[in-house]
């Protein structure tokens, strides 16, 4: 507690206090921006679960702590990329739950919510099972993000252009177990309300790619 000795003392203090929150949140997002890059689960995957779970809390008239938020989506995918993970790791969901006090600590973040971020990381999949407001919400934005319009965008930018792994009917197995397993693990009711549209998107694309192109129809 700061004790203040005058008015302009105490706003001087709860001037600073607001700086350092402000801070850690530039410093987070900085730290996401600079080191999470790929096509699928990168920075911009983070701002829109971020994003989206806060719309979906909002709708469902739920108030979460947005420290913890903030905090867990940008960060739920550090162990996709290395040094964090990246190589296969045992679930980047519990790795990322591991290393992320790591990153937090020095930040400005405040530490005593530590616990309750490494939980919305830990099930943050959708085959998980979130507990808390804050994992549910990161939960349901991250699993709709595989569904939909831009769930088609982040596993074709995937695909490797020289025919690598994964090449183009590759990627395409991975949208139909996305359209398979995603959906019904989607828990909140606003959630619930997104996945209809975004799965028939899915559903409508793939089924036109196979009507399209021979090379997709037999898969």
């Amino acid at each position: 507690m700061v004790l203040c000795l005058s008015a302009a003392g105490c706003l001087a203090a709860q001037s600073e206090s607001m700086h350092a929150a402000a801070d850690w949140h530039s410093t987070v997002r900085q730290f996401a921006r600079e080191h999470f890059k790929n096509p699928a689960w990168g920075f911009s995957h983070c701002e829109r679960d971020y994003a989206l779970a806060r719309s979906l809390a909002a709708a469902d008239h739920v108030v979460l702590d947005d420290d913890v938020l903030f905090a867990a989506a940008y960060l739920h995918d550090i162990a996709a990329f290395k040094p964090w993970g990246g190589d296969e790791p045992p679930d980047h969901s519990d790795v990322g739950a591991d290393v992320v006090g790591s990153i937090l600590r020095g930040t400005g973040f405040p530490m005593q919510k530590l616990d309750a971020v490494r939980a919305a990381i830990r099930t943050h999949m959708y085959y998980r099972d979130p507990v808390a407001p804050e994992a549910v919400y990161l939960h349901d934005a991250d699993a709709l993000d595989w569904l939909g319009a831009i769930g088609v965008a982040r596993i074709i930018a995937l695909a490797d252009p020289n025919g690598g792994d994964p090449d183009g009917p590759a990627v395409v197995k991975m949208l139909e177990e996305n359209l398979k397993k995603v959906p019904h693990r989607v828990v909140s009711p606003a959630g619930r309300a997104m996945v209809g549209p975004r799965q028939t998107e899915l559903s409508v694309f793939l089924q036109e790619l196979k009507h399209e192109s021979a090379d997709y129809r037999n898969l």
